[in-house]
């Protein structure tokens, strides 16, 4: 009996089994490009919003800070969009007769609030806290990006799992000091710029238990000395000694002695920092920041 198939169609076959298998992995690797591309992302996307706010205008223009319009950033989970009161506490008196503003004045005549697009969106099922990033020295550009830039708002970075993970997997790249969260050209210490950091001893929050400067505290006395509650000049006077500096007097603490100050400032013992390493490494101790194991756990986000 002849046979059916050449001699040719056994390397035909191995031929589509390869050609196959490449068609699969060409298939994954362009779905996995297509789901981090930015149509997918938005990344880089201006939202067509009911006004065209810019916050390059407000935030660098006129010098106005985040906590501002967004209030509760410091103390909620939720940033906050500003009412349409905050607006016209402004625009009440500065442009008043602009047809570019004419939706917020509507707003604040009707009542209606004003339909903004968010840009920063996350996905239902995924809890994001800004209260305890902010407040464990993560910046708004380290998440925004170069807000004070963009004359229309867009979303820099793609807000994805693995991005959330690498900052988490390693968050001292990204920890700064407290005072410097709202200021969106901190670039991290170097060492033409270094950063001085040193314990409060404070029992409060851990944004209160560091404080941080850029200007050598050796050189300046006053910088080198921290706020420290006492109820006594008797109690400020003991810690004054054992610092070895005799009793206290006004020049020296900035304030009188009374029984009833309610503060003095004390010695502070402050550590140089040249590299954003060596400075993230301090603050994840000093803040209190939980370890990549306990970061990563997918309770923190999906609860």
């Amino acid at each position: 009996m002849a046979q059916i198939f050449d001699r040719s169609s056994n390397a035909l076959a191995r031929m589509s089994l390869v050609l196959s298998g490449l068609i699969v992995i060409a298939l994954g690797v362009t779905l996995n490009s297509l789901q981090r591309s930015p149509w997918v992302t938005r990344q880089g996307q201006r939202a067509q919003q009911p006004i065209p706010f810019s916050h390059k205008h407000h935030v660098e223009g006129l010098g106005l800070q985040c906590q501002y319009c967004h209030t509760s950033v410091e103390k909620s989970s939720y940033a906050g969009i500003p009412p349409t009161k905050t607006c016209m506490n402004c625009h009440a008196q500065v442009w008043t007769n602009a047809t570019l503003l004419e939706p917020v004045r509507h707003s604040w005549a009707t009542g209606e609030s004003i339909q903004w697009i968010k840009v920063h969106d996350l996905p239902d099922y995924v809890y994001f806290n800004h209260e305890i990033h902010v407040n464990k020295g993560i910046g708004c550009a380290s998440c925004h990006g170069r807000v004070d830039q963009m004359p229309l708002m867009y979303m820099e970075n793609s807000l994805q799992m693995e991005w959330c993970l690498n900052c988490h997997r390693n968050p001292a790249a990204n920890l700064r000091p407290t005072s410097e969260i709202y200021n969106m050209a901190w670039t991290g210490p170097s060492s033409q710029k270094p950063v001085w950091c040193g314990t409060t001893g404070s029992n409060g929050p851990t944004s209160q238990a560091v404080n941080c400067t850029t200007t050598d505290p050796t050189a300046n006395p006053q910088v080198a000395m921290l706020q420290e509650p006492a109820t006594s000049a008797l109690e400020q006077n003991k810690k004054l000694q054992a610092a070895g500096l005799g009793p206290m007097s006004g020049a020296i603490a900035g304030t009188a002695v009374s029984d009833q100050s309610p503060a003095i400032l004390v010695p502070a013992s402050y550590q140089k920092f040249t590299s954003q390493a060596d400075l993230g490494a301090y603050l994840v101790g000093r803040y209190r920041i939980r370890t990549p194991t306990e970061l990563q756990s997918c309770e923190v986000c999906h609860r």
